[in-house]
């Protein structure tokens, strides 16, 4: 089973965000970002055997209680052209602290799947991804382009999410022990 594990924003965050993926679906038949929460990806999709997730829940619960939550700004749109957009995460220390030891803590155990991330993390959250013909993309860009967005919120947990055949769903979600 495909799994990820993510910081997944808050109820407010999220229906905001669906709303934009909503009107995505709507103009551009594209559909494939609504399949999971707002979210913001630490550790890419990957295959994962069910009778594992235990193990993999035992590594994330004393690992999540290690850490501090920290408040995470999102502003504006962004684009990874010419398939993607997404509300765009402001830089912060913490975050790629975050994804850099749990990224650490997962390789080290060495059960699980998990592949070191070549790519510079760019934390988002997706509006329209694959979805997205490529020939859509100027029209989808230039409305996301010129709209204003600006909110904020505290990190205080982490969770794994699992893919059931159709969408992803929060398989469970793994509390941070510290306020910042």
């Amino acid at each position: 089973m495909l799994h990820f594990i993510a910081i997944v924003a808050p109820d407010n965050i999220n229906q905001q965000v669906l709303h934009w993926k909503h009107y995505m679906r709507d103009r551009f038949l594209c559909k494939v970002a609504l399949k999971s929460p707002a979210h913001i990806t630490l550790i890419s999709p990957f295959d994962m055997p069910e009778n594992l997730e235990p193990a993999m829940q035992e590594l994330l619960l004393p690992f999540a209680a290690q850490q501090q939550g920290f408040s995470v700004h999102l502003k504006n749109f962004a684009a990874f052209k010419p398939r993607v957009i997404y509300v765009d995460v402001m830089p912060g220390v913490a975050l790629n602290e975050l994804k850099t030891a749990l990224e650490t803590t997962l390789l080290q155990n060495n059960r699980f799947l998990i592949k070191k991330e070549e790519r510079p993390f760019h934390p988002h959250v997706t509006i329209a991804n694959r979805g997205l013909r490529k020939e859509d993309f100027p029209e989808a860009w230039q409305y996301f382009q010129h709209l204003n967005y600006e909110t904020s919120f505290t990190a205080n947990t982490i969770a794994l999410l699992r893919h059931n055949g159709q969408v992803w769903e929060i398989a469970r979600s793994f509390p941070f022990g510290f306020k910042r």
